[in-house]
């Protein structure tokens, strides 16, 4: 009998070790070899992009820097969130409130917060991924790598497959409107300044990803730069896309002088206004599916 039990008890350790074995994740963020071995249910998300990935599988996180303004968040996004609390700006979120929320996982920013790792590292396991001056598909390889860490790889895996259709179906209605390959420049107009950005940029790579064609003189390694109207004049695009910040932009100081009406994208009526909110800092699986709902803008021949 005892002999029994003795093999009984073995087998459920050896049965539980296996089962923590399997539940245990290791991914590679910017950091190096990140693992966990648990499923964290207390996450503190501090770039826009990552809250859209946790969203997209169905989890809402405790805390996020939402620059101290949940407007910044999109509205589809914020739908879906559960109770939640801001920890400040992304460039300087409070340590104190991330620590009060007693989080399981953190996930940050390599650009914004590198600088307070080993911090944000004591309050809690911390996920380093790139987002801010990153590319479209820098961004969906971070969404891949949090979802994995986070115990919902397979959830991840099909909703990038969906959102991958997605962007097809777009690609595939633009091309139909006669619209592949035509030149479109994203730029965020601010009051004093214009900043156009490049196919290296995040919301470049999604005009890239649906078809169209970006200023191969803009490509740099900030992926946006300000630029000046003549610099625009230069450049030149057949269509422009400005995401205000402002309503008062720089845009309306161009449009006053004689030569605005010497850019194709006036001649043509091809000036969209776009939220400038959504197309540079939100980067994300569900930013990038609304990016290319505006654009549908371009094939109806609406413009603002």
């Amino acid at each position: 009998m005892r002999k029994t039990l003795g093999f009984f008890f073995c087998f459920v350790l050896l049965f539980c070790g296996e089962v923590a074995v399997a539940k245990a994740v290791t991914v590679v963020d910017s950091h190096g070899r990140f693992s966990i071995d648990y499923q964290p249910e207390r996450i503190v998300a501090l770039e826009f992009s990552f809250v859209d990935a946790l969203v997209s599988v169905g989890l809402s996180p405790v805390g996020i820097a939402d620059d101290n303004d949940p407007g910044r968040l999109l509205p589809e996004i914020k739908e879906k969130l559960s109770h939640w609390q801001s920890v400040g700006t992304r460039s300087q979120p409070s340590l104190e409130v991330i620590a009060s929320l007693k989080p399981d996982l953190i996930i940050a920013d390599v650009d914004r917060h590198s600088g307070i790792y080993s911090d944000l590292n004591k309050i809690a396991p911390t996920l380093l991924l790139p987002s801010r001056r990153e590319t479209y598909q820098s961004n969906l390889k971070s969404a891949e790598i949090i979802g994995k860490a986070v115990g919902r790889g397979n959830e991840i895996e099909q909703r990038l497959r969906q959102h991958n259709k997605a962007m097809n179906h777009y690609k595939l209605l633009f091309k139909k409107a006669g619209l592949a390959h035509k030149f479109v420049q994203f730029g965020v107009a601010r009051e004093n300044g214009f900043y156009a950005h490049s196919e290296d940029s995040y919301a470049g790579g999604v005009l890239h990803t649906l078809g169209f064609e970006g200023a191969a003189a803009l490509h740099n390694e900030k992926a946006s730069r300000q630029i000046s109207f003549e610099q625009l004049l230069a450049i030149n695009p057949d269509y422009l896309v400005v995401g205000d910040y402002v309503s008062d932009s720089i845009i309306k100081k161009w449009e006053k002088q004689s030569l605005w009406r010497v850019l194709k994208a006036v001649q043509s009526h091809h000036i969209y206004h776009v939220n400038g909110n959504l197309w540079s800092r939100c980067r994300g699986i569900m930013a990038a599916e609304a990016m290319a709902n505006d654009l549908m803008q371009l094939a109806s021949g609406r413009n603002s």
